[in-house]
């Protein structure tokens, strides 16, 4: 149009001015084209910088009123990010308590770029936040079999300051081949202050498991919860027993030729009790200080005492003590009394305090000789005496 308004003004003859009005008049509507994309650009980045700040405010200060016309919110926000917003908006530590006189920080905070990463804190589908990071364990939990290993776990997760996996992982003994992020998104969500726990009591007869912790880090630290290794034999037969009824013998397992006393040390039952010759293994990766030995036996009897030296171990306060526990005389052991979330006792499952199967007392005392030697090494080892014999 521009081009048609000029060309009235030049002379039909000159056709050299026309053309060049032709050219200027081209250059001019693309300029303006050009302009029109940025500006537009600009304004569509400047709602979304918005749009994200304001997800951000509504996951850290869980304010509904901020976000009635908007339901997309699902940008991830950075720690930091998190952090400062907390701090600015005169949030408690686990950010569920908002200050409601902070107007003037929700204003400067809208205004404050934010970089937008990995949370300490997110939300899940149903809106209920959730805290800290999931972290590979502090500490491991990692024998024996029928020692006793679920009591600890159970009893040492009343503790506030440690959040621990409720099923095993058995990470370093059947699935390394999947990774250590792998073995990471298994564990819970941690604040800085938490520590992370496992137990897979099978890793304490392992080969690998000790070399392969190791390498995670040399700083974890192991707890053994060890037990009669003859009581522990026939535990696990009767466990193994009320899943394969057709199973021979404890005898039969148990013995090459009994007559001359031959034990069968092939047998995993018989071979998991054989502390010393396990514990030579982890030595070579872990110094003593960092292994703390739980008796089976006094777990039951005084489990406030066993809990105390665990959390001592991994420099936790004793919070755990006797008011948390209750003797079950039915199933045989000390089960967790009422916690205040809960209307009933907390006791293990229907798995733990069988009825042990009836063997022979010739048979446990050939069993009690033949572990005897082992015994006392390992009470040498260890610097403490179990009284097993």
């Amino acid at each position: 149009m521009a081009y048609r308004f000029t060309s009235r003004l030049v002379p039909s003859s000159n056709r050299l001015t026309r053309r060049f009005l032709f050219i200027f008049t081209l250059s001019l509507s693309f300029t303006y084209l050009c302009y029109s994309l940025i500006f537009c650009s600009d304004t569509i980045m400047q709602s979304q910088r918005y749009e994200e700040h304001r997800c951000l405010l509504s996951q850290n200060v869980g304010s509904k009123k901020l976000l009635q016309k908007s339901h997309y919110c699902t940008l991830p926000v950075d720690s930091k990010a998190i952090r400062d917003a907390t701090s600015n908006l005169g949030l408690t530590r686990q950010g569920t308590s908002p200050v409601h006189n902070q107007s003037k920080n929700f204003a400067a905070f809208l205004s404050t770029p934010r970089s937008f990463g990995t949370a300490e804190r997110r939300s899940n589908n149903s809106g209920t936040p959730k805290f800290g990071n999931k972290k590979l364990p502090n500490a491991i939990i990692v024998g024996v079999k029928k020692g006793g290993t679920r009591a600890v776990l159970e009893f040492i997760r009343v503790h506030p300051d440690v959040r621990a996996v409720g099923t095993e992982p058995h990470f370093f003994d059947r699935n390394y081949d999947r990774g250590l992020d792998w073995y990471r998104s298994l564990m819970p969500r941690t604040l800085d202050s938490q520590i992370t726990m496992e137990k897979t009591p099978s890793y304490f007869v392992t080969r690998e498991a000790p070399r392969r912790i190791f390498n995670m880090s040399r700083d974890t630290k192991l707890i053994v919860v060890v037990r009669n290794p003859v009581t522990r034999a026939i535990s696990d037969y009767t466990q193994t027993l009320s899943k394969k009824p057709d199973i021979p013998s404890f005898e039969a397992l148990a013995f090459k030729n009994r007559s001359l006393g031959l034990v069968d040390t092939s047998w995993n039952a018989i071979r998991i009790g054989m502390y010393a010759f396990h514990l030579e293994n982890w030595l070579q990766y872990f110094p003593l200080s960092q292994i703390h030995f739980v008796s089976g036996e006094r777990l039951i009897t005084d489990p406030a005492g066993e809990l105390g030296r665990v959390q001592d171990f991994l420099g936790l306060k004793r919070i755990v003590t006797d008011k948390h526990f209750y003797f079950n005389k039915t199933k045989g052991f000390p089960c967790l009394k009422k916690p205040e979330s809960s209307s009933l006792p907390r006791c293990l499952g229907k798995s733990k305090g069988r009825t042990h199967v009836q063997i022979d007392q010739e048979v446990i005392e050939q069993l009690r000789d033949f572990y005897r030697p082992y015994n006392i090494k390992f009470y040498e080892m260890v610097g403490h005496n179990f009284r097993w014999d």
